[in-house]
């Protein structure tokens, strides 16, 4: 057992990734969490108060430690007319097919991350050890100190050593490297070096002298094994958690995921205007002139809320990572079990 183990009190060095828009479920969180890892609550799009409740909800299914992650902002990007008009254009064949009205720019387009924080600093603190984890960019010292003094455990996403060097500049008191083959959206903001997960916790270990969790690509206890001997302390996995039986995927999302076959993934800003890792379907075909994040995300939010209940996985973010066709159903539990057998 490592030092980040012991002080988590972990019983299994496997990190739930923190999923945002709907996997991570309070359920899900807390039940990795009571089997013996750490699990995260992806809480990026979550309104202040959802958060607090979401917080609260886990904290209600278990004592054990857990995480919570947020989106760090970057200021809005310029548009103009033109590349508005298309994006839209893009999208409104798909809207017509769901009969849906045409697509437009909502004033709206995030959360407020000031708010978030707030509501995140309330809820980690109401139990220890806990930890707050965080994607898209470098934390401000004051929220990194704020965090530390109440105890919680701040940790930082890389997907290159020039952006761990940062964060461990920054005081977190761990990293994730993450690796090329990762699901979901690059959590960098520098410079993204899309690099094998091993060689880049390799890497990274070597840079900063901090803890290293290693993400991207880890299905099975054989991935998690050649990540602790890389060098992590800890392995995160999302995509392995995916088809969980309290992950809140729905329904035509992992059927995509179990008829999904090797090298079906791909790195697009389709969905978001931010480069992630997904299965392949028509919006990753079809949209070519993606906003940047968040706009575009705000875009193609009515697409993504509609084709859920219509059952049509073609216009879902079917976020997932290179290892997704190994992939397997189970309980939380059972999945940590084959992760890490006893």
């Amino acid at each position: 057992m490592n030092p980040l183990m012991q002080r988590l009190g972990l019983r299994v060095p496997v990190v739930q990734a923190p999923m945002a828009g709907g996997p991570t479920t309070p359920e899900l969180v807390a039940a990795v969490s009571r089997a013996g890892g750490l699990g995260s609550l992806g809480a990026a799009y979550l309104s202040p108060a959802q958060l607090r409740e979401a917080g609260a909800a886990v904290r209600a299914l278990t004592a054990r430690p857990f995480a919570l992650n947020l989106f760090v902002p970057a200021p809005l990007p310029g548009v103009t007319a033109a590349e508005v008009a298309a994006a839209v254009a893009d999208l409104a064949p798909l809207h017509a097919e769901l009969e849906l009205p045409p697509p437009a720019l909502l004033e709206r387009v995030r959360e407020d991350f000031g708010a978030q924080f707030t509501a995140a600093l309330a809820v980690l603190s109401v139990g220890q050890p806990a930890v707050f984890s965080f994607a898209f960019g470098r934390l401000g010292r004051p929220e990194v100190a704020a965090l530390q003094a109440a105890g919680t455990l701040v940790i930082g996403t890389a997907t290159g050593v020039e952006e761990a060097r940062a964060l461990a500049a920054d005081g977190v008191d761990a990293v994730v490297a993450q690796g090329g083959a990762a699901g979901g959206h690059r959590g960098g903001w520098a410079h993204d070096e899309r690099a094998d997960t091993l060689a880049l916790t390799r890497a990274v270990v070597e840079t900063v002298g901090l803890p290293v969790i290693a993400a991207g690509g880890l299905m099975d206890a054989a991935d998690v094994r050649a990540a602790l001997a890389a060098g992590a302390s800890l392995a995160q996995c999302g995509t392995a958690f995916l088809r969980a039986t309290e992950a809140g995927t729905s329904a035509p999302y992992r059927a995509a995921l179990a008829a999904a076959q090797p090298s079906q993934t791909t790195l697009t800003r389709a969905f978001s205007g931010r480069p992630a890792r997904g299965l392949t379907n028509r919006v990753t075909a079809e949209v070519r002139h993606p906003l940047p994040y968040p706009l575009q995300n705000a875009l193609t939010r009515p697409l993504r809320a509609a084709a859920t209940p219509a059952g049509r996985a073609e216009f879902l973010s079917l976020w997932a990572g290179e290892g997704v066709h190994r992939g397997r159903e189970g309980t939380a539990a059972e999945i940590l079990g084959e992760l890490w057998p006893k």
